[in-house]
């Protein structure tokens, strides 16, 4: 109870002589803290190792893992190891994070102060107490963010693994897409240059049938043989093969060319398929669970985040409506007990400043008396040294009455 009471910012020795219902209270409050820096706790190490934890090696594996097509209608994600490492630095990380949650919710509580001292929660008390208010929401927010992601984890695997496997279709069309176009433009290149070498073949062949057909005998059983009809064709047949043997020599390098391309863009086509599964599977982070929570479930997302808030603000809004007990009472007796041990005067309202704001007079009574003692000293010192200063021109003007040619000489 005590531990409660002081993470309540109550103190325990008035305490231990307050009410029944008091103590209560305190305990109560206290116990909203150390609840509260447990949950946070238990948030910021899960965070931490959902951030940090090894991922699988690539989208593939996931969607093996999950069941492939059947986790899209069954929601079922997959059972993953936990690693060892990362388990025991994400309990250390959430052991500290909880004690900063712990430290930040006292620090809340005990400068919330009492309010007026009565259960009606006014406009003043509310705009004193809205930074308190304003931290309270982010820590709440931090607290339900990663809890929220760990109570749907079974859902929220199976979506991120349907995602990833959706996305990695669409990158793969993506990258078939870019290289079927390149690839459709070097084929194009070696269609017209084959082309051009299919025109010079074509007319190498012509020109060989009609050389043939001069020497070959004719349907009437007549042959002109190799006349000089026969040697112009020849000389032509001959210029033929020559155009076809140049155009195949300088087009058949750049079709070789234009293949080594293809197979090029092919090689890269299939390196950049196989890096996507490894840089979608880093698609399993922090943010990318929350979004899915809050786009698939945004019931259970608002419930939750609802339900810390209402924890992480209800000790603000308690302490604002509570109204003056018996502990408040003895509490501010010992404190006025300690300003009067230690000679500090408090008088309320006792002036109006220039904002129409009532201020209170402090006063320092021991700085006050070694402020007097001190001056008064230095007064009486400089009266003693201007006495001093006096007796002693006295004295000088005596000396010069007796023997004035001490003090004068003439040369």
């Amino acid at each position: 109870m005590r531990w409660f009471w002081k993470a309540a910012g109550g103190d325990a020795y008035i305490l231990s002589k307050s009410t029944y219902s008091d103590q209560i209270k305190y305990f109560c409050l206290g116990g909203i803290v150390i609840a509260t820096a447990i949950m946070a706790g238990m948030s910021g190490g899960y965070a931490f190792y959902t951030i940090f934890k090894p991922k699988a090696s690539d989208v593939t594996e996931l969607w093996e893992m999950s069941g492939g097509e059947s986790a899209i209608n069954t929601l079922s994600g997959y059972t993953e190891t936990t690693d060892l490492g990362t388990t025991i630095t994400a309990i250390l990380f959430g052991l500290i994070w909880g004690l900063i949650i712990y430290n930040i919710d006292r620090f809340i509580i005990t400068s919330t102060g009492k309010g007026d001292g009565t259960e009606a929660i006014t406009w003043g008390e509310l705009k004193n107490a809205l930074p308190r208010i304003i931290m309270g929401c982010i820590i709440a927010i931090s607290i339900s963010k990663p809890l929220e992601i760990r109570i749907l984890k079974g859902e929220i695997d199976a979506k991120l693994q349907v995602k990833q496997e959706l996305l990695k279709e669409d990158a793969i069309k993506n990258i078939e897409d870019k290289y079927t176009n390149r690839i459709i433009e070097k084929n194009s290149k070696i269609a017209e240059y084959q082309s051009e070498i299919d025109k010079s073949e074509q007319a190498y062949t012509e020109a060989v049938k009609a050389f043939n057909e001069e020497l070959a005998e004719k349907p009437n059983g007549s042959s002109s043989g190799y006349g000089p009809d026969a040697k112009r064709k020849e000389i032509i047949m001959e210029d033929r093969k020559s155009d076809r043997d140049a155009m195949r020599a300088k087009m058949d390098p750049l079709i070789s060319d234009l293949n080594k391309e293809i197979k090029d863009y092919i090689k890269d086509k299939n390196e950049e398929i196989d890096r996507i599964d490894t840089t979608l599977s880093g698609l399993d982070g922090l943010a990318e669970r929350i979004t899915i929570a809050e786009e698939e479930y945004p019931t259970v997302s608002w419930f939750l985040t609802l339900l810390f808030l209402a924890i992480e603000l209800t000790p603000i809004f308690f302490k604002l409506m509570l109204i003056k007990s018996p502990y408040d009472y003895m509490s501010d007796h010992y404190k006025a007990l300690e300003l009067a041990n230690n000679g500090v005067y408090v008088e309320e309202d006792y002036y109006e400043d220039k904002n129409g704001v009532q201020r209170e007079l402090v006063r320092f009574l021991e700085a006050e008396k070694k402020i007097q003692e001190k001056k008064e000293f230095h007064d009486a010192q400089m009266r003693i040294t201007k006495y001093a200063i006096e007796k002693f021109e006295e004295n000088e003007k005596q000396k010069i009455d007796s023997n004035p040619e001490d003090f004068i000489k003439y040369s």
